[in-house]
C-alpha cells in the first residue's frame, strides 16, 4: 500500500479540509473528523486514477520533514492517506523518479 501525507486544515466556521502537497489541486472537505479520512482516501484515489488516464507520472511520497518545512504548512495537521497498490505501475513510476 502506498501512503501519502495529507494536510488537515480547519478555519472557524468552515468544514475540515485536506490538501495534498504531492498533488497540487487535489483537495477535499468534510463536515466532521469522522468523514474527513474516507473523503481524503477517495479524493486522492480519484486524482491518481485521473493522472494515470492522462499518462502522468505519479510522484513518490514526500517526507513529513519536507512537507512541514514549508511555512504555509505549519498550521496544518498531517494525516496519513493510504491508496491502493493497484493504482501504481512500479516500473513507470521508478523511471519518473529518476
Amino acid at each position: 500500500m502506498h501512503v501519502y501525507i495529507g494536510l488537515l486544515r480547519k478555519d472557524p466556521d468552515s468544514s475540515y479540509g485536506v490538501d495534498f502537497p504531492d498533488f497540487p489541486g487535489c483537495v477535499t472537505a468534510a463536515a466532521t473528523l469522522v468523514e474527513v479520512g474516507p473523503m481524503a482516501v477517495e479524493a486522492l484515489t480519484f486524482h491518481i486514477e485521473a493522472m494515470r488516464e492522462d499518462g502522468d507520472p505519479i510522484p513518490a511520497p514526500s517526507s513529513l520533514e519536507a512537507i512541514m518545512a514549508d511555512p504555509f504548512n505549519h498550521e496544518a495537521v498531517p494525516i496519513l492517506v493510504p491508496v491502493p497498490d493497484g493504482l501504481f505501475d512500479a516500473s513507470r513510476d521508478a523511471a519518473a523518479a529518476e
